[in-house]
């Protein structure tokens, strides 16, 4: 299941007006990924390392959960860190979805300052003035140069907040528009770039601020399930009405 490279822009939009713009790819713009039954899929959950004043990084520590747990026979997992450095996240996101043509990639980063797991809708591409682990921050200050300025992901986040919220998992989820300028933001609208927005990005509070690392693991888990479920039902309505 390949997974196509973003256009330049849509087309006949001139440069200045993509970069005034939210860019959102329809779904019926996705070409055919599997029919109606259900297919093996691949997924790919990528966290942060250590940054800053936390030593232990607790998206680390979720998604380290989240690989115990697993999610089910017919999906292959495929965990790997990402070190809080622009240059390495300008490399390793092509790569990682050139080597692992994933159906979907999920990111998951610490926000220091959130009480609830959040589901971020949009990535943006410009106003990233933080200095990274190596003191390095782009000199353009923004992901893809000429890019629009924010794109969203082709996952429904208010449906899959609402399904994840009547599981009672004793987890909070909410939904947000910011995931901050900094890398992981950076890192979502660089793999949105690139995966025609096939991605996610999932922010986790600090460990035991309120929830411990097999609550994390566990709305992970849950989280990714109803992401490939959005995704796997707006595939076959598309598949559906292709073939009529």
């Amino acid at each position: 299941m390949g997974v196509r490279a973003a256009p330049s822009g849509p087309a006949g939009m001139e440069p200045e007006t993509q970069r005034k713009r939210c860019w959102s790819w329809e779904r019926d713009l996705w070409p055919s990924v599997g029919s109606c039954s259900c297919t093996p899929v691949s997924t790919t959950a990528l966290r942060f390392g250590p940054f800053g004043e936390h030593s232990v990084n607790a998206s680390w520590i979720a998604v380290q959960e989240l690989e115990k747990l697993g999610l089910g026979e017919d999906i292959d997992l495929h965990v790997c860190e990402i070190p809080v450095e622009y240059q390495a996240v300008e490399r390793l996101i092509p790569a990682l979805w050139k080597k692992h043509s994933p159906q979907l990639v999920v990111h998951v980063g610490l926000s220091g300052m959130a009480t609830t797991v959040t589901l971020e809708k949009c990535g943006h591409n410009i106003g990233y003035r933080g200095l990274d682990n190596c003191r390095f921050c782009p000199g353009s200050q923004c992901c893809i140069e000429g890019g629009p300025e924010c794109i969203d992901s082709v996952i429904d986040m208010d449906a899959v907040c609402k399904r994840v919220s009547t599981l009672g998992l004793d987890v909070a989820v909410t939904i947000s528009k910011d995931a901050g300028r900094y890398l992981c933001d950076f890192t979502y609208y660089t793999s949105l770039y690139h995966s025609h927005g096939r991605s996610a990005f999932v922010h986790v509070p600090p460990l035991g601020r309120p929830y411990s690392a097999e609550q994390l693991g566990r709305a992970l888990q849950a989280i990714i399930a109803a992401m490939l479920s959005d995704l796997k039902h707006s595939e076959s309505n598309i598949n559906c009405h292709n073939e009529h």
